[in-house]
């Protein structure tokens, strides 16, 4: 009797532990580190634009932006992707130029025209989509090019392009958001309108037909989609032609049950900088979420742009609060 009696003693302390573990597990919440930030701009050698921020397995976090070149001539000069990472938030490492337009043999002849990018990993691969002309006529001949890599830093090979996207003309901005299930979207779009689409788990070709992104106020570029606590959100830059701010853009965001949207527009996350042009990324690192973006306040040029980052903050209700600019 007295073995029955404490074997039915330990199995209920197992039993306990066992509920108090899961318990535990279930309401536990993520640690945040409360990571120092660095002066805005943080990278301050070579001007940029239009980051994509990025944490992947090796627990750095990673920008890649465009790539503004001095002296500017305007946006057409823009080539050469350099990629940026770190571990602190404050000390930054330039992995060098890692793709150029030489390196896009279906490109546009004269070069230039690297716009704002986007990096993806996928099946132990780094995908990386930017967008580029393919003739003199830049504005009608845009595509998607893909360039595939072991890592995320270099040795990135030009596969080709997207297809099936629809028309070339605004075919700029891709962002790539890969859902909790493993589902791969892709988006895009400029000049008022974005297109959203299903993407094959080869990373490389389209599944299924565009849809047009519907629900967005003012929209106007640069679209960045990502999730959290089960919400979608969608953040993009607007036209903003309200009287008093000269037409600068500013970061705006929605929210969706569903990826491909309808989406809600919901408020503004970064209001107007310095810079007439705004484009970003959200992401979170180390349990803290960011918001990247651009401003001029070094070259005050605005074609002569710099990379900025500031922490972002949700509301109890899912909404974003607005980031003060310039952050003191």
């Amino acid at each position: 009797m007295k073995n029955l009696i404490t074997k039915a003693v330990a199995f209920t302390v197992l039993v306990i532990t066992i509920i108090s573990c899961s318990c535990a597990k279930q309401g536990a919440k993520e640690e945040v580190v409360d990571l120092d930030l660095p002066a805005n701009p943080f990278i301050t050698h070579l001007y940029g634009a239009d980051p994509s921020a990025h944490v992947w397995a090796d627990g750095r976090l990673y920008v890649y932006p465009s790539h503004d070149n001095d002296p500017p001539r305007g946006c057409d000069l823009m080539d050469g992707y350099h990629v940026f990472s770190t571990d602190d938030m404050v000390n930054w490492t330039d992995h060098g130029e890692f793709l150029h337009s030489r390196d896009v043999e279906w490109g546009r002849p004269e070069g230039g025209f690297m716009w704002a990018p986007d990096c993806a990993y996928r099946n132990g691969k780094y995908y990386f989509y930017f967008p580029h002309p393919s003739g003199t006529d830049w504005n009608n001949t845009w595509k998607v090019g893909i360039a595939v890599s072991d890592n995320p830093t270099n040795d990135f090979k030009v596969l080709g392009y997207l297809e099936g996207l629809g028309d070339a003309f605004s075919m700029i901005d891709p962002c790539v958001f890969i859902d909790d299930d493993g589902t791969p979207y892709f988006y895009y779009g400029g000049g008022g309108r974005c297109i959203g689409v299903k993407l094959k788990d080869n990373m490389t070709e389209i599944d299924g037909e565009v849809k047009a992104m519907t629900g967005l106020r003012d929209y106007h570029e640069g679209p960045w989609v990502f999730k959290n606590n089960g919400l979608y959100y969608f953040m993009y830059a607007d036209n903003h032609q309200e009287p008093g701010v000269g037409g600068r853009n500013q970061l705006r965001y929605a929210v969706s049950n569903n990826p491909m949207g309808p989406w809600e527009t919901k408020g503004i996350i970064l209001g107007p900088t310095d810079c007439d042009t705004s484009h970003g990324s959200v992401v979170k690192y180390k349990g803290q979420w960011y918001l990247f973006y651009h401003d001029c306040s070094i070259s005050h040029h605005g074609c002569l742009r710099s990379l900025c980052v500031d922490k972002l903050y949700f509301n109890e209700d899912g909404s974003i609060q607005t980031i003060k600019y310039p952050r003191k």
